[in-house]
């Protein structure tokens, strides 16, 4: 079950997070997680409580108001392989949608699978 938060700068359309919200879940299920496990959230922060390089490192273009920070929280075991995956349907898909890749940053963090209660305090993989 990944959990990924999406950090945006106010003010962003219903399309915009849409648009982010479907290519992370595309991606997501690209690489073999199903397609009934979709747990996204928003972050929509005010520019004083968002800050970040504006080139940092090396972009080709440089960061604009429309900068998404997408954190995917999910379980050990996933090879770089499956990552870079992701990653190249995550943009593709983005890119498709007139988003521009070099304003996306995306941050894989994982935990045990111990570490998963998806419902009732049940550990499932204990």
């Amino acid at each position: 079950m990944p959990l990924v938060s999406i950090t945006v700068r106010k003010p962003k359309s219903a399309a915009f997070k849409a648009t982010v919200f479907d290519g992370v879940h595309h991606a997501l299920v690209a690489v073999g997680v199903p397609a009934t496990d979709q747990f996204q959230r928003v972050f929509e922060l005010d520019a004083a409580d968002f800050r970040y390089g504006a080139d940092y490192p090396d972009l080709h273009t440089p960061r604009n108001e429309d900068f998404v920070l997408i954190e995917i929280l999910w379980s050990v075991g996933r090879s770089v392989k499956v990552k870079k995956k992701l990653l190249a349907e995550l943009m593709t898909k983005l890119r498709d949608a007139g988003m521009e890749p070099e304003n996306v940053m995306v941050v894989f963090k994982e935990v045990g699978w111990e570490n998963w209660s998806f419902a009732g305090g049940r550990l499932l993989h204990t």
